[in-house]
């Protein structure tokens, strides 16, 4: 029987591993890296141009004192201008009348797109696709066409609206029918467009949820209560958010055509008086504070909807 010392044994040769060294990046690699960041570039671009650069000289416009005049210096003031806009019950009476042209226009952008969208999956074939472009045809009207028409609809004595109803009213230059012209032409013109959203929101609800409900006993109304309405419900909170934040601009080019602001300021908005600082009364500076302050509260608006959709989202799901 042999013994072998392990002392007595050869060492085995111990074979180092080198470290590894830096990571080369091919030309590969790196194009793989950079693809994405350059098939995004051109809309980051247009975004910084056209959406960030514009904010951030409106928040340094409002800072300052000018008249518009390439030639007239612009003086540091502060924050006077916000200061001098809260003291303009101009400012709180155009706040109160963009908040009543949001809330009149609810049931265009809402309520009738929701009834009509309704009504309509009765109908098929063709009389469903004529239904359909007759509904969607004004709000491919230009603002200020319809503007001309409506006032002359509207004319007192010889407009069709006057001589149907036999009033003899002048609903354009009467202070407390004006803001109500400008909602219900306004909400005529959006009617299409939210009946069309509504139409693709009910598109994309499964007739399997009715047919569950008529076998267990529902009736049509009860299928439209707790089921079909529930599940319409993203798509009508992004009507309501349509509403809030673009109606106010929607409704510029008709206000500009037909009132001017008037009859006494009674159709004049945050936006048309932020405008009407600028080039009517030439003061950049309240002007540009009246838009921060618009962007401010319209984006805190704008947010609490969004957490809003998302909540209800998340109950329907």
């Amino acid at each position: 029987m042999f013994v072998i010392d392990e002392r007595q044994a050869p060492a085995r040769a111990v074979v180092s591993t080198p470290a590894p060294g830096p990571r080369r990046i091919t030309r590969r690699t790196l194009a793989r890296l950079v693809a994405p960041y350059l098939y995004l570039a051109p809309a980051l671009i247009l975004l910084v141009v056209w959406t960030y650069q514009p904010l951030a000289q409106a928040v340094q416009l409002s800072t300052v004192s000018w008249n518009l005049l390439p030639t007239a210096p612009m003086t540091p003031v502060g924050t006077a201008n916000y200061e001098r806009l809260f003291d303009l019950p101009a400012f709180w009476g155009s706040l109160g009348r963009t908040a009543s042209l949001i809330l009149g226009l609810l049931p265009f952008t809402v309520g009738l797109p929701v009834l009509i969208a309704l009504a309509s999956r009765r109908m098929h074939g063709r009389a469903r696709t004529f239904y359909q472009a007759l509904v969607f045809t004004p709000f491919l009207v230009a603002p200020v066409a319809a503007a001309a028409v409506w006032r002359w609809l509207l004319h007192p004595g010889s407009g069709f609206v006057d001589q149907l109803l036999g009033t003899g009213h002048n609903w354009v230059y009467d202070a407390a029918t004006a803001q109500a012209v400008i909602i219900v032409i306004t909400g005529w013109q959006l009617l299409g467009f939210a009946t069309l959203v509504v139409w693709a929101g009910l598109a994309g609800i499964s007739g399997d949820y009715s047919e569950a409900a008529k076998v267990d006993g529902a009736s049509a109304g009860q299928i439209r209560r707790w089921i079909t309405l529930p599940l319409l419900s993203p798509t009508l909170m992004f009507l309501v958010l349509t509403t809030v934040l673009l109606s106010p601009t929607l409704s510029f080019p008709l206000i500009d055509s037909m009132t001017q602001g008037g009859p006494s300021q009674a159709t004049t908005n945050i936006y048309y008086l932020l405008w009407d600082y600028a080039f009517h009364t030439f003061d950049a500076g309240l002007s540009a504070a009246a838009g921060v302050l618009l962007f401010v509260g319209f984006g805190a608006l704008a947010a609490a909807l969004v957490w809003i959709s998302e909540k209800v989202a998340v109950h329907d799901d």
